[in-house]
């Protein structure tokens, strides 16, 4: 079954992203060696995508500092330094095979309005186009907490969910995720079919944060971010000069993570669950809750309870239980205040209470997620 899994998720693999963390970058050769692996998957026609971390890490080496600061303004100087000089590495790298690099910096809000999605994707893909590597890291140098992934893990995962990529391969200190034993590491766990809570509670986190951030508590949330799309993520040994062509001979390395459905998530649903902002809360009773998460049902009046928050028709809100525990989301059909008028009600009283024809549903079932 292993064995299988892992030739599945290759064979169905065209687009792959790769994610390689600050630690393995801090040795300046490690990008000749990623690089070269790089180019052997481009020789075999895989739309490659790398995400990488390292500027604040070269940034810290450039200026002698051995251990990241705390103070947001600190971090930003030391990567509005490292950042070029990381990607002059990379373009010369790059240039010995013939293709470029390109750079590509985000915040969070890059990818979740809508319009400045859409035109990251089509960069993306014009990049791939044009047979250029595309680079992407997080732009701390302007980055605030609002405005943050998180970690480059996380940053992975959603890149690969708008391009629909078929594999995300997170390169790591390690060999994979391992089950534990009396607290400590035992048996590398091969393949994980389900990404259940007992597997998540065998992530550890990283163990020297002197220059990095996340750790294996990261890997398995953009993990379950990936699985949920429907693709695969395979988190491996990134000291292994070899161990992206290993991955794509289908080889029993690092750790895969298989999906939640053979089926893929469609476009509109990818957006609603992992990038769109919840504008505000519709709760709802046990039946209706019952109906979304059982049923496949859409979000009718007579189920609703109340509201919490300020929001117009099309915003995207967070549908909650009475312990507020959120079940959906999705794009609403009628304000806040509109549905605080006809809640509880019956659809076909819509009309008469508000005085114009409306949809039935206050959320259809097609523009609704759960979560």
């Amino acid at each position: 079954m292993n064995i299988a899994s892992r030739q599945k998720a290759v064979k169905k693999a065209s687009s792959i992203i790769i994610k390689v963390g600050t630690r393995l970058l801090t040795d300046n050769s490690m990008i000749a060696v990623l690089i070269s692996q790089i180019a052997k998957l481009r020789e075999k026609k895989y739309n490659v995508l790398l995400v990488s971390s390292g500027a604040v890490g070269l940034g810290m080496k450039t200026l002698g500092i051995t251990a990241r600061p705390k103070k947001l303004s600190e971090i930003q100087a030391l990567a509005a330094v490292g950042q070029s000089k990381l990607m002059s590495l990379y373009e010369a790298e790059c240039r010995k095979f013939g293709f470029h690099a390109a750079q590509l910096l985000l915040t969070a809000a890059d990818i979740q309005d809508r319009e400045r999605h859409l035109n990251v994707l089509n960069c993306i893909y014009s990049l791939w186009n044009e047979n250029i590597l595309p680079i992407i890291n997080e732009n701390d140098s302007v980055s605030v907490d609002e405005l943050k992934f998180g970690d480059n893990d996380r940053l992975a995962a959603l890149i690969a969910t708008m391009t629909r990529s078929e594999l995300t391969v997170l390169l790591t200190m390690v060999d994979g995720l391992h089950s534990l034993k009396n607290g400590k590491l035992d048996k590398r766990i091969s393949v994980v079919s389900n990404l259940s809570d007992d597997i998540k509670k065998m992530a550890t986190g990283t163990d020297d944060s002197a220059f990095s951030t996340g750790g294996m508590s990261s890997k398995l949330n953009a993990a379950e971010t990936v699985i949920k799309s429907g693709e695969y993520l395979w988190i491996a040994d990134g000291k292994d000069p070899e161990i992206l062509i290993k991955i794509i001979n289908a080889e029993d390395v690092g750790t895969l993570f298989l999906p939640v459905s053979e089926k893929q998530m469609d476009s509109k649903k990818r957006w609603l669950s992992f990038f769109s902002k919840s504008s505000g809360m519709i709760i709802v009773d046990d039946g209706a809750a019952k109906a979304l998460s059982k049923k496949g049902g859409s979000l009718l009046p007579s189920g609703i309870t109340g509201t919490d928050g300020s929001f117009n028709r099309g915003d995207t809100v967070t549908i909650c239980n009475k312990d507020g525990t959120a079940i959906a989301k999705g794009l609403s059909n009628y304000s806040d205040k509109e549905i605080g008028k006809i809640f509880g009600r019956k659809s076909a009283d819509i009309s008469s209470i508000l005085g114009y024809a409306g949809d039935e549903e206050i959320v259809h079932r097609n523009n609704l997620v759960l979560c």
